[in-house]
This record gives C-alpha cells, sequence and structure tokens, in this order.
C-alpha cells in the first residue's frame, strides 16, 4: 500500500509540474513582463509566420479587424532634409517596452530608405538629414514592429506604408506626401551648404572603420551620469549605429561622417555597435 501511494504522490507531482510549465510556455519572444498579463503575453499577440524582413525578424500575424495601420506623409524641412510624419491607427507607440513582450497594437516603426535601414521610431516625428540621403529617387518606407521586434501583419504582409523622395544635386530637397510622385519643383539653394556643427558635448569620441577595421581599437569610454558624449563616426561602408541599453541608433552614410549625441542618464556597461557588419565601436561605462 506504501508502494502504491508513494507512486500516487509522485504521479500527481509531475502532472502538476506538467500542467505549470504548458500554462506559461506560449509561444516564443511573448514571454511575461512586468505589468503584462499571460492573456496578452501568449494567444491575443497573433501568430507568428515564416516569413521575415531583410533584418531577419519574423512577422506575426494578426486579423484584419482592429488591425494596426500605418501612412507616412514628407515635406521639405526649411533648413536641412526632410520632416517624415507616421500617422496611426490601432497603434501605440510604446518606447518603454522595447524588449518586451508582443502585445496587439503596441510597439515601434521602422524607417527605411530603398529597403535600407534608416533608423527605429518610438514615435510619429523623424527629422531625416539631407547627408542621408544619395541623389536621385527612393522609396520611404515605414513599418510597424512589436515590442519584441516582430514585424506585425496582416493577410501574410507587414504593416507598412511607403512614399517616393527624391534629392536632387547639391543637396536640395524635395518630397510628396502619402506615397504619391515627388515633386519636381521644390526649391533650391544656390549652393550646397555646409553641415551645421554637433551640439556641445562633454566627452567627443572619434571613430573610423575601414575595411571591417574599428580605429581607434575599441575601448572603454567613461563617463559620470548626466553626461553627454558626441560620437563622431565615419563608415566607408553604408551601416547603422546602434548604442543598447539607449535604443539610440543613427545612419551612417559611406565615407560621410556622422555624430550621435548621447545623454548618458543610466549607469552601467553600453556597447556602440554597428547593425551590418556587427563591429563594437566602443563601449560606456556611465558611473
Amino acid at each position: 500500500m506504501r508502494r502504491r501511494e508513494r507512486a500516487a504522490a509522485l504521479l500527481a507531482t509531475v502532472l502538476l509540474l506538467g500542467g505549470s510549465a504548458a500554462g506559461c510556455g506560449g509561444r516564443p519572444t511573448t514571454h511575461h513582463k512586468p505589468g503584462t498579463s499571460h492573456e496578452q503575453a501568449s494567444g491575443s499577440a497573433g501568430t507568428l509566420l515564416d516569413a521575415r524582413d531583410s533584418a531577419g525578424h519574423r512577422f506575426r500575424e494578426v486579423p484584419a479587424a482592429g488591425a494596426p495601420q500605418v501612412g507616412i506623409s514628407v515635406r521639405p524641412d526649411s533648413e536641412d532634409g526632410w520632416n517624415v510624419q507616421l500617422s496611426v491607427q490601432n497603434f501605440r507607440f510604446t518606447p518603454g517596452s522595447a524588449g518586451g513582450a508582443a502585445i496587439p497594437g503596441t510597439g515601434h516603426a521602422h524607417l527605411e530608405l530603398d529597403g535600407r535601414k534608416v533608423a527605429r521610431l518610438y514615435g510619429p516625428w523623424f527629422h531625416l538629414p539631407a547627408a542621408q540621403v544619395p541623389e536621385g529617387a527612393h522609396i520611404l518606407t515605414a513599418r510597424l514592429y512589436a515590442d519584441d521586434h516582430t514585424v506585425w501583419a496582416v493577410g501574410g504582409k507587414a504593416v507598412e506604408a511607403g512614399t517616393a523622395l527624391s534629392a536632387p544635386a547639391g543637396g536640395a530637397h524635395g518630397s510628396h506626401s502619402h506615397g504619391g510622385p515627388a515633386s519636381p519643383h521644390a526649391p533650391q539653394p544656390p549652393q550646397a551648404q555646409p553641415s551645421a556643427p554637433a551640439p556641445a558635448a562633454d566627452r567627443t569620441v572619434t571613430i573610423a572603420v575601414k575595411d571591417g577595421k574599428v580605429t581607434p581599437a575599441p575601448g572603454r569610454t567613461e563617463l559620470k551620469r548626466g553626461q553627454s558624449v558626441a560620437l563622431r563616426v565615419t563608415s566607408d561602408r553604408s551601416d547603422t549605429l546602434h548604442v543598447h541599453g539607449y535604443d539610440r541608433e543613427l545612419a551612417l552614410p559611406a565615407g560621410q561622417e556622422a555624430t550621435l549625441v548621447l545623454t548618458a542618464d543610466r549607469t552601467g556597461l553600453f556597447e556602440v555597435e554597428t547593425h551590418t557588419s556587427r563591429l563594437v565601436l566602443t563601449q560606456l561605462l556611465v558611473r
């Protein structure tokens, strides 16, 4: 009898543990995050598809009814480049939840120029400098992503919108809103204007990337909390700079210096790397 009782107790324990594991297994990339319910972090987050974007992010299918929607409009800036505005429906930007669960109707956007990622957006407005747009006709695309970096999709297609963008010779800008043809009559300055100097910072780090090598060799840049740092980077190939932990990004046009000014308001060790070449440029040590 004791042997049977022990076997029954063991079986009950196994069933209990199995039920607990299955109850919170869910789909990948939808783990719980503080303030997220189990229902939000599992079935209601849509269905993962095999389709992926150019960076390898998987599509997350949701029903067409109530699905996120995005529109994009672009207008010339009076001083430089273009001002980009995203109009969204059934969607809310959630910068504080980046990296968390995929919750329907929330997340961020990617801005791409001819399929090359320019920036990650946590709000509806973005300034696109003229230096980041080569001469000629282009397509600017906005695509919506969940907080876990999967792509919101309907009917197997990404939730996105595109518009034509034209950059004439000499750095002048022309554009059109909501996907129509670019205006051929955009005003042109008499000559290209030099880029404005970067805002003053407590520290400046100048980095060059050439033939897959970083100069100077990656090290640590020490900062006190509240200080600012200017990252001045020149890459021989088009790429994107990313500051981990701060989720700040900067497009790196080939052969042109680009500057990102960051206020170090978080303590810790944060890597600065490039997306395409996957090179570590420096580490920010904030105390």
